[in-house]
């Protein structure tokens, strides 16, 4: 048997591989999200986070780790995900997905996980994919076939979850439904060191994390 990194697949592999096809349309967030508007404080705390960011980015340079402390530690915290209701799981590894029509396994290890805890237990909110981002030319759009992958798993329990791919500077959500056949829906990339993008990516974190 085959073992491929899910680090290494691309569309068409996630497509071969594990059924997955682009539905073809631009989403919307406010058609599947209940956008918020911001309060004051909020607002306050977001202009911090960016404003912190942007320092770091101007140097060239932003490490992973860099944009997991300045960028998504401060904003999954400012939209809620460290309540009680929600686990956040970090880097650790997927289950292993079998193929045995072509005989090939894929392996992988995510960076983000939020999973509901209440409620509908072990409902997954969010998976996070933080792309490579030494150079802030690399686009989160180049990790979309990862983060299909390690959300399949999901997609076995319940009928959509959203995933973000982010470079810390621009955030690629998408939306991962599975039905007669598995489907991913591209939302607009959003920029978090632009002032009203910025004020997406926080509303569209919240609702994500409230629904």
């Amino acid at each position: 048997m085959v073992t491929l990194a899910a680090k290494n697949l691309n569309f068409e592999d996630v497509q071969h591989l594990l059924g997955f096809h682009e539905s073809g349309e631009m989403g919307v967030f406010s058609d599947y999200l209940d956008l918020e508007s911001i309060s004051d404080f909020e607002q306050t705390e977001l202009t911090e986070i960016c404003t912190n960011f942007r320092r770091y980015l101007l140097s060239g340079r932003v490490s992973e780790g860099q944009i997991k402390f300045l960028a998504l530690a401060p904003l999954m915290n400012l939209t809620g995900y460290y309540n009680q209701e929600i686990e956040l799981l970090l880097e650790e590894n997927i289950q292993r997905i079998d193929i045995l029509e072509s005989d090939t396994s894929i392996t992988g290890r995510y960076d983000i996980l939020a999973v509901k805890k209440s409620g509908v237990p072990n409902l997954t909110k969010l998976w996070v994919l933080i792309v490579e981002a030494k150079r802030a030319g690399i686009e989160p759009f180049t990790g979309i076939p990862q983060l299909l992958t390690y959300a399949h798993e999901s997609l076995q329990s319940q009928s959509s979850v959203w995933g973000l791919a982010t470079n810390g500077l621009h955030f690629q959500f998408i939306r991962i439904c599975a039905g007669e056949s598995l489907s991913y829906q591209l939302f607009p990339s959003l920029s978090l060191i632009e002032s009203e993008p910025s004020i997406q990516v926080f509303k569209v974190l919240k609702a994500i994390c409230k629904s």
